[in-house]
């Protein structure tokens, strides 16, 4: 989101930025980036005055969940506004997969086609342009979803690549594991409970004095109390400089057993040229062609949670060891952020694409019959129940 929005200041627009969250501790100052900041409430009127004044041409929503609550209303005060939905991962996907793991079994195409799926790929049909992260994802809505492709863009992590300084910190300089990942996420939660209870006793076995130091947002006393000396396993909480903390780590461990979109974290590991262990569902949609930085467990070959940490930890070990093998897999992450996420490649497609749109509104949208059925009157559930709450609340 901080990519896009700074993409388009720099293009001259006059951006506002309005949440109806409540702003965090560790939240982005925006004016400082010239964006307008507005506090804004749900199932509210207020929101119709707002938009009407403000009278935008574009309008972006950050996820599903908020072009459910506020789209109904830009597409009543600002109809000709292109509406953009930045997904940032499929959220439907992401919690189908959850819920398999839980029940121990195989992933179907029933799965994809739950409820909170019928919302999210509603919302995708109802925007002019949907950002898509994962390569994977573009796939699975184009050919499961039948989402046509004109209302889907492959949008990855823009890059600053030409201010990009490989680490000047070498294998033998740098020393441990680390994992880092917001609390809050439950894919994060569920990699940290799997690396204390299953992977990392196996690790520590074989690497009886080398330690783990787990990082990320918002911990819950459930993880802090995992915190561990003697067994090396060490909860460090928020990091005030993560890029510091991962230069400064041998291997980046992301065990990830379900989850969507493509991953920061390793994202980052690559950027401060950090090998990692990771799973199929942390590779899915970032190698895009190009060798994985690092060593990965595909988690649906193993018949049991054990089978799959023996493999992942034995990976792990391997990584740490091998000198030749861990600077192979160091370049290979530089390689792969270079082929797949550069910010000027994929920005300039971008702003080509909203250009194409908005000068091509009515035929764009004409191709898009689900897209218009979805905005008829009769199906807007959304709406109905928003203006319900509020007189409701009066």
């Amino acid at each position: 989101m901080l990519s896009l929005l700074t993409l388009f200041v720099q293009q001259g627009w006059q951006v506002t930025f309005a949440s109806p969250a409540q702003q965090g501790e560790h939240k982005v100052d925006l004016t400082n980036l010239g964006i307008t900041e507005q506090a804004v409430a749900l199932n509210r009127s207020s929101f119709d005055e707002f938009i009407s004044e403000l009278n935008p041409n574009v309008v972006m929503f950050d996820r599903f969940m908020l072009e459910e609550q506020f789209a109904w209303r830009v597409a009543k005060h600002c109809p000709d506004a292109l509406r953009i939905l930045d997904t940032e991962d499929l959220h439907s996907l992401r919690h189908a997969r959850h819920q398999v793991l839980k029940q121990n079994r195989a992933l179907t195409p029933a799965d994809l086609n739950s409820d909170l799926a019928k919302r999210e790929i509603a919302s995708i049909f109802r925007c002019d342009l949907s950002l898509i992260i994962s390569e994977y994802e573009l796939e699975l809505l184009k050919n499961h979803y039948a989402v046509p492709e004109h209302i889907l863009l492959h949008c990855p992590f823009m890059l600053d690549l030409q201010n990009m300084i490989p680490s000047d910190i070498g294998y033998a300089d740098r020393q441990h594991f680390i994992s880092i990942g917001n609390f809050r996420h439950e894919p994060n939660w569920d990699a940290v409970l799997y690396l204390k209870q299953t992977i990392w006793p196996l690790i520590r076995k074989q690497l009886p004095k080398v330690e783990l130091h787990i990082y990320g947002a918002y911990p819950p006393p459930k993880a802090t109390q995992l915190h561990n000396p003697k067994q090396g396993f060490l909860v460090k909480g928020w990091a005030e400089d993560a890029k510091n903390v991962m230069q400064q780590a041998k291997v980046c461990l992301a065990p990830l057993r379900f989850g969507a979109g493509i991953k920061g974290k390793l994202t980052e590991a690559m950027l401060c040229g950090t090998p990692n262990v990771t799973t199929n569902i942390g590779t899915e949609g970032m190698d895009m062609g190009q060798d994985w930085p690092g060593l990965t467990t595909d988690l649906s070959v193993f018949n049991s949670d054990q089978e799959a940490a023996i493999h992942f930890a034995n990976h792990a070990v391997k990584l740490y060891q091998e000198d030749e093998l861990w600077q192979q897999k160091q370049r290979q992450g530089y390689d792969l952020i270079r082929a797949n996420f550069d910010k000027e490649t994929i920005q300039a497609k971008l702003l080509v694409c909203i250009a194409d749109i908005q000068n091509n509104l009515n035929n764009h949208r004409t191709n898009n019959f689900i897209g218009q059925m979805l905005q008829h009157h009769q199906l807007k559930s959304t709406q109905y129940m928003s203006q319900w709450i509020e007189a409701k609340n009066r």
